[in-house]
């Protein structure tokens, strides 16, 4: 095959591998919960895993590069340790625990909305209201969280699909059991995406200042682990059955989340994201929320109701919007980066005053 072919379709081929990895850690988390994991212990040893796999590369791999360690930059990074791996990670599983994998990867598709709001309301990202892509942000912001409340609110009739419906009697118990609760669910989960987005807009700044992501990434796990090893000792105080380990779907949702959700995750969004950029790597998002909906169908049984599919329609919708606009605030900034390269000294003014009416990149994870 072709060299050039060949690059030229490996960010598809990334970025299509990391949605089903990401799907797929989707229905791993859901069995190990069902199976009876603590969401505080399973943040814990997700973070533990991932820090195992970071710190020997991050060590050996940006040892010559890795700045100085000043009283700031900790600070900044402890509070990244305490957003995502403990706070926003326990409300995520919280929330899957009392949901199913299909509703959770649905309302995860909120994450690009919530973040610009985010960073339009700390001013990193600026609005003008005149602007086409500026209103495409704002609308599309709303329509997801429309689609939200369609897919909280509404059940509707039941989707009958052949290879549930012998099965809907007997698995009743794991699909819609006492646990289920869509309006608690949507509190975490709209939680844990805002934790998320703030996580995404902090290691943004702390990254101007500590740019290599390797090492901060091993640090913030480790942070995580520590940190909620400490809250999971006082929450489950006395309960040491939390803790034990076994052969079964919780110790594969340990190291699945930890090497595949967390490291290879992180890995590939960031090789992808140099090259396409952040906008490009969220655009792909509801393919994970389809094969997340598809696998918990064969594997949980799932039972898909009107209200569902069309909530998450919405959501993807306004997501499309929110990208659109986001897309054009990229193609914006190249184009004043462009003209920097050959422009005078008055043309850089003007240049500089139109990159002012677009939006600061965020970079993040998923964040765009």
């Amino acid at each position: 095959m072709d060299s050039k072919l060949v690059q030229k379709l490996k960010p598809y081929i990334l970025i299509i591998f990391l949605q089903f990895a990401n799907a797929g850690f989707g229905i791993v988390a859901k069995a190990a919960l069902n199976q009876g994991s603590s969401h505080y212990t399973f943040a814990v040893y997700r973070n533990a895993f991932a820090a195992a796999v970071f710190l020997p590369f991050a060590f050996v791999l940006e040892r010559k590069t890795r700045p100085k360690m000043t009283l700031g930059i900790f600070m900044k990074i402890l509070l990244l340790g305490v957003l995502d791996p403990v706070i926003g990670q326990n409300m995520f599983y919280a929330g899957l625990k009392y949901s199913t994998a299909t509703f959770t990867a649905a309302m995860c598709n909120l994450l690009p909305a919530l973040t610009f709001v985010l960073a339009w309301a700390l001013r990193i990202e600026k609005v003008k209201l005149k602007e086409i892509r500026s209103h495409a942000k704002i609308v599309g912001t709303l329509v997801t969280v429309g689609g939200a409340m369609i897919l909280t609110f509404i059940r509707g009739a039941v989707i009958e699909l052949p290879w549930t419906h012998k099965s809907n009697d007997a698995t009743s118990s794991t699909s819609n059991n006492s646990h289920n609760d869509p309006i608690k669910a949507s509190i975490l989960l709209l939680g844990s995406n805002i934790i998320y987005s703030s996580f995404f807009i902090i290691q943004a700044i702390t990254l101007k200042s500590y740019p290599t992501a390797l090492s901060l990434t091993a640090l913030v796990c480790t942070l995580g682990a520590l940190i909620g090893t400490v809250l999971t000792f006082i929450v489950e105080r006395g309960n040491t059955a939390v803790w034990a380990l076994g052969w079964n779907a919780r110790l594969l949702g340990y190291v699945y989340g930890g090497i595949v959700a967390s490291g290879m995750s992180y890995y590939i969004s960031g090789v992808i994201m140099k090259d396409k950029g952040p906008v490009f790597v969220t655009a792909f998002n509801p393919l994970s929320m389809v094969a997340v909906a598809v696998m918990s169908s064969f594997i949980f049984a799932e039972q898909m109701t009107v209200g569902m599919v069309v909530g998450g329609a919405v959501i993807v919708i306004g997501l499309y919007l929110v990208i659109w606009g986001k897309s054009k605030d990229q193609k914006l900034v190249q184009l004043v980066q462009q003209q920097h390269k050959t422009a005078t000294p008055n043309s850089l003014a003007k240049a500089a005053d139109k990159e002012d009416d677009g939006s600061e990149k965020i970079s993040g994870h998923n964040a765009v």
